[in-house]
C-alpha cells in the first residue's frame, strides 16, 4: 500500500478491482477539502479577467472559505489597490465562478503572491 500522508487518513476500503477514472474523480470532487478548492482554482485561472492584466501581475488569489475572498497583494501600494476595487472584485469574481459565492474580500501582503498557487 502506498505510504504517503494522504493514504492514512482515509476510512474507505482499498481494492484492487479495476476502476474507471470518473469515477474516482467524481468521488474526490464530493470530498470536501477537493471541492472548496475549485472555485479558487477557477479564479486563479481567470485572475487576469477578473481583475485586469496590470493588477493580476502583482497580485493572486489565496483562498476562499465561508464568502472570504482572501488576495495576496506583492506589496503595500498594490494591497491598497486591491482594497480600493474590492467591490468591483468581488462583483467580477461571483460572475466569473458564475454564482453568489464571494461576500467580501480580504488583503494580505507577501512578496510573491502567487507562492503556493
Amino acid at each position: 500500500m502506498p505510504s504517503s500522508k494522504g493514504w492514512r487518513g482515509r476510512r474507505d476500503a482499498r481494492t484492487m478491482r479495476e476502476t474507471p477514472i470518473g469515477e474516482i474523480v467524481d468521488g474526490l470532487l464530493r470530498e470536501r477539502s477537493f471541492a472548496r478548492g475549485l472555485p479558487i482554482g477557477r479564479l486563479a485561472a481567470s485572475w487576469g479577467e477578473v481583475v485586469g492584466p496590470r493588477l493580476a501581475g502583482a497580485s493572486a488569489p489565496l483562498s476562499l472559505d465561508r464568502g472570504v475572498l482572501v488576495v495576496a497583494a506583492s506589496t503595500g501600494p498594490w494591497g491598497a489597490q486591491v482594497r480600493f476595487l474590492a467591490e468591483e472584485i468581488r462583483k467580477r469574481a461571483n460572475e466569473a465562478l458564475g454564482v453568489e459565492e464571494v461576500r467580501s474580500v480580504q488583503v494580505v501582503v507577501r512578496s510573491e503572491p502567487r507562492k503556493g498557487l
